[in-house]
């Protein structure tokens, strides 16, 4: 892992930068930060509050994460830019664990039965019985507007706030119909 501290109109003191590359080991536990750079500024104008900046931008695989902070002071102001890159990193690492691999079931077929062209969307008739709600944007390889009563479809099914409703609608491909070899057609 690559670190970096700088100071902005100060310079960083030994103190500041083992307090920074403590904070940066407690961060660290998952091994998957590639890059960090913490930025101390002294802001420039008279005013006394809120005058101490510290900057910390995380780099991990897939996302760049900052946390600055404005305080009255670096300690306070880098104590609290890690607390809250901290929490950052928690939401990211949390929602990359949490990941579940999603099965897609095959496509299942119906026939469109009815069309609200003005209002964008229909029904789909499954095989059993089920009449199952599709909106004009779970429409593709085909322009809602093309859509016919009557006409076969594929689409996958999940359950809707008012019952089944398709998440794609696809057209079924053109089946072609060869002639036996002496038969008469």
């Amino acid at each position: 892992m690559d670190l970096q501290i700088e100071g902005r109109h100060v310079g960083v003191t030994s103190e500041w930068r083992a307090d920074i590359e403590s904070r940066v080991a407690d961060l660290y536990p998952g091994q998957d930060m590639t890059h960090v750079r913490v930025t101390l500024t002294k802001q420039a104008h008279q005013k006394a509050d809120d005058s101490y900046d510290a900057l910390i931008v995380v780099h991990i695989p897939g996302h760049t994460l900052t946390a600055r902070k404005q305080e009255d002071s670096f300690e306070e102001a880098i104590r609290e830019a890690f607390a809250a890159m901290k929490i950052e990193l928690d939401k990211v690492r949390e929602k990359r664990a949490s990941h579940d691999i999603r099965i897609t079931a095959p496509p299942e077929r119906g026939i469109v039965t009815k069309i609200f062209r003005d209002e964008g969307y229909g029904f789909i008739a499954m095989d059993d019985g089920l009449e199952v709600y599709f909106h004009r944007n779970a429409v593709h390889e085909l322009a809602f507007d093309d859509l016919q009563d009557g006409m076969e479809v594929s689409l996958n099914v999940e359950p809707g706030e008012k019952g089944p409703q398709a998440t794609t609608v696809n057209p079924l491909p053109a089946v072609s119909h060869y002639a036996k070899k002496g038969s008469t057609t």
